[in-house]
């Protein structure tokens, strides 16, 4: 979905753009990884974007050590390639290194503490980058979305259209992503020079149950969308219940934060049905 978004941003530039797919480059697989890599990081103009990740939650909690061959231990690698090649890696993760237990938003030098699989080994993985000696900026994003691919997007805007009624939950409070804006403020950042961590998400923040809602007033008016509780659509995986990211560290580079509602009609627009 990310790496969709970053190719069409990036070719009507004329930039040279090599991507790598799962059957191209194996994240589980070291020696795959330095195949597929290594010579794409020592090329001009020396910048390798990870868009890949097991982002199945509620997946890693019974495939723990899979998705860590994935977020956490292939990060090390892909960074002792870099660093090899004295390349730039961009690598994203997510809001769910964070606990949910705080009442204002996640800085980005808060202390990780995941509460589930996913988190853990996303953690890992930013743990592993931190360590190296690679030149890297570090996205933390989340409630990623796109009028392609299997979103929560697209999933409510289908359900909308089939059934009179939707429950989704309402205690747990984020920021949803844009993959074209955050693509957009990525490249950004890169191009002012920016190394570390960055939160990037849309402006703004809400449930997924306003989210939701916003979603079927426009593909279906007449569905009727009502709140939940988490308890009530218990997941093999916990969430946590507040995860928005502050934004200050990358509002003060001057990229804009267009609210979740713009960045979601602007892709409700273009959806793919």
């Amino acid at each position: 979905m990310l790496g969709r978004a970053w190719r069409a941003l990036l070719e009507p530039r004329g930039d040279q753009v090599t991507m790598a797919g799962r059957h191209s480059c194996d994240l589980s697989d070291a020696d795959s990884i330095r195949a597929a890599i290594g010579p794409v990081a020592a090329s001009s103009p020396n910048l390798v974007i990870n868009c890949a990740a097991f982002s199945d939650v509620d997946g890693a909690e019974s495939n723990e050590s899979q998705a860590d061959e994935v977020n956490g231990k292939a990060v090390g690698e892909l960074a002792r390639c870099c660093a090899e090649a004295g390349a730039l890696l961009v690598h994203y993760s997510t809001d769910y290194v964070f606990n949910g237990r705080a009442t204002s938003p996640y800085r980005t030098d808060a202390p990780r503490d995941p509460i589930n699989a996913y988190g853990r080994t996303k953690a890992h993985g930013e743990s592993l980058l931190e360590a190296s000696a690679c030149r890297h900026l570090l996205i933390r994003t989340s409630w990623l979305y796109a009028p392609w691919g299997n979103n929560f997007v697209v999933t409510i805007s289908n359900l909308a259209r089939q059934r009179p009624e939707l429950r989704v939950v309402d205690d747990q409070r984020g920021r949803p992503t844009s993959v074209d804006h955050l693509a957009r403020t990525t490249l950004s950042l890169v191009e002012q020079g920016a190394e570390g961590i960055r939160h990037v998400t849309d402006g703004g923040e809400c449930t997924w149950f306003e989210f939701a809602r916003r979603i079927t007033g426009r593909a279906n008016p007449d569905c009727r969308i009502q709140p939940c509780t988490s308890q009530e659509f218990p997941r093999p995986a916990p969430r946590p219940a507040y995860s928005v990211l502050d934004l200050a560290v990358t509002e003060a580079a001057s990229v804009p934060m267009p609210h979740w509602s713009e960045n979601l009609d602007a892709v409700l627009d273009r959806l793919e049905m």
